[in-house]
């Protein structure tokens, strides 16, 4: 990328997978001036800078937002509201404060009244990850071809919102706007639901002890094995999600159970076409993922690896 950069000083607060990408493709790309980063771990944080993904670094995250124009939270979406008040005071009038976390409505409550005058909020999720995280899980292809959802709120600066949209574009990402809670809805079903049946799946297949530590481990075929990359996710950030976007989640599992229940009729009365309809139809939404260039037909389902 040329010209200047879009933010002359960038804080990170929180360096694992998401933070650590961000730190890199800003760096690779010139889309910020210096890079400050801050966690509450001394040992992470020391593995940041051993990684030099920042200019300054600090366990103290109001120091680290100090004179900072773009302010990152990338800490599991529970810990938001508390962030949000340590740091609140230390924020520059003008400074635009954004989040990487896969709830919305619950980000705008915690974080919303601890929010500066003059201080921009503007919520946001790169739609975007691995089962990896920590620093060293970061790399900076990870926004590339993928979606950044922004929830700016009512009566949002314009150019503010603009800007962080050009940011998240340098960083790769193609960038949607929407309601907080249509959001959240949105994401109950192509992400927090397919993660919480895979946490599920792996869970019962664990129960199964002597299966488990034989069979199943042994003979894993791809299905399996994608199940077991997504229940290989961070376990604190999902548990936050499911906390954080309750409501959401608790009706597309509703749904889902209604639909499963139907495919379970249709087995136990051998209803071969109704079997054959859904296969049918579903397969053709996997083209049609493929077509729009959110994946493609190689074997790791078409993520980036590391640099």
């Amino acid at each position: 990328m040329t010209g200047s950069p879009i933010f002359e000083r960038l804080a990170l607060i929180g360096i694992g997978l998401i933070g650590s990408s961000l730190a890199q493709a800003a760096r690779q790309r010139g889309l910020v001036g210096e890079i400050s980063i801050s966690t509450r771990s001394p040992e992470t944080l020391r593995r940041a800078e051993e990684l030099k993904l920042g200019d300054s670094y600090s366990l103290d995250a109001a120091v680290a937002v100090e004179g900072a124009d773009l302010v990152i939270l990338c800490v599991p979406v529970g810990a938001n509201e508390a962030v949000a008040k340590w740091i609140a005071p230390a924020l520059k009038k003008g400074a635009i404060l954004t989040d990487v976390g896969s709830t919305k409505g619950s980000v705008v409550e915690q974080v919303s009244p601890h929010v500066p005058e003059g201080v921009h909020f503007i919520p946001g999720h790169p739609i975007a990850g691995t089962e990896e995280s920590g620093p060293d899980a970061g790399f900076p292809s990870l926004f590339e071809q993928r979606w950044c959802i922004l929830t700016p709120p009512e009566g949002v600066d314009e150019q503010a919102l603009e800007k962080l949209s050009a940011f998240w574009r340098g960083c790769g990402s193609d960038v949607d706007r929407m309601d907080a809670r249509h959001h959240d809805l949105v994401l109950a079903m192509v992400s927090h639901l397919p993660h919480l049946i895979a946490y599920n799946i792996v869970g019962t297949a664990d129960d199964l002890e002597t299966v488990t530590k034989s069979e199943v481990i042994k003979y894993s075929a791809s299905g399996f094995r994608d199940f077991t990359r997504l229940a290989a996710s961070d376990p604190i950030m999902w548990r936050d999600v499911c906390l954080n976007n309750k409501d959401a989640i608790l009706e597309m599992l509703s749904r889902f159970s209604e639909d499963l229940s139907a495919l379970q009729r249709a087995i136990r009365w051998g209803d071969g076409q109704t079997l054959f309809d859904l296969f049918t139809r579903t397969r053709g939404i996997r083209r049609s993922i493929i077509e729009a260039g959110q994946e493609t037909d190689a074997p790791d389902f078409g993520r980036h690896v590391k640099d």
